[in-house]
């Protein structure tokens, strides 16, 4: 089933969710697979369970082909839950990010160049991965949602944060962020 995507406003963004305490069940591989089913609907990278009004620590993420971020590598498909992020490096990069809680805007977000995360997959097998670049910023960003934060709220400098069709024309208008 696609879920409505809560926009930037709407109070439950802003909570810190709940950890998962029960896996492999009927009720967590049915959420995953609505998640799912709503991140393709929205061409996203990503999705948090905050996102669709579900308080809980996880994230999915993972494409082949995304029109709105038509340069970016493929990242697996993967379902985290109850993440611990862990940088490798003092290291940042600057780049675009969307959000589909935030419809038609981009903004220059910094973060962490290489990172470390775990967790656990829907099962309750623990997951561990390196990873660097456009995988580890989908990372961060989805985590984000977990603790409340939207990626406007890393924005260093506002003169990098507008609507996609000014900042990037050539970006296809019917791919709502």
């Amino acid at each position: 089933m696609i879920h409505p995507i809560l926009k930037m406003g709407d109070a439950r963004l802003l909570r810190v969710a709940d950890q998962v305490t029960a896996f492999n069940t009927p009720e967590l591989h049915e959420l995953i697979k609505d998640m799912f089913e709503t991140m393709i609907a929205a061409n996203g990278a990503g999705l948090a369970a905050p996102q669709i009004g579900v308080n809980l620590q996880l994230v999915i993420f993972g494409f082949k082909n995304n029109p709105r971020y038509p340069d970016a590598p493929v990242v697996p498909e993967t379902v985290l839950i109850n993440p611990v992020l862990t940088p490798l490096s003092e290291e940042t990069d600057d780049a675009w990010e969307g959000c589909l809680s935030v419809p038609g805007m981009r903004g220059l977000v910094p973060r962490w160049s290489a990172l470390r995360y775990e967790g656990y997959d829907q099962f309750g097998t623990r997951i561990s991965r390196d990873v660097d670049g456009f995988h580890a910023r989908v990372v961060q960003h989805e985590c984000d949602h977990l603790n409340g934060i939207l990626y406007p709220m890393r924005i260093r400098d506002l003169t990098q944060f507008g609507f996609t069709e000014v900042l990037f024309p050539e970006l296809d208008p019917n791919d709502d962020d």
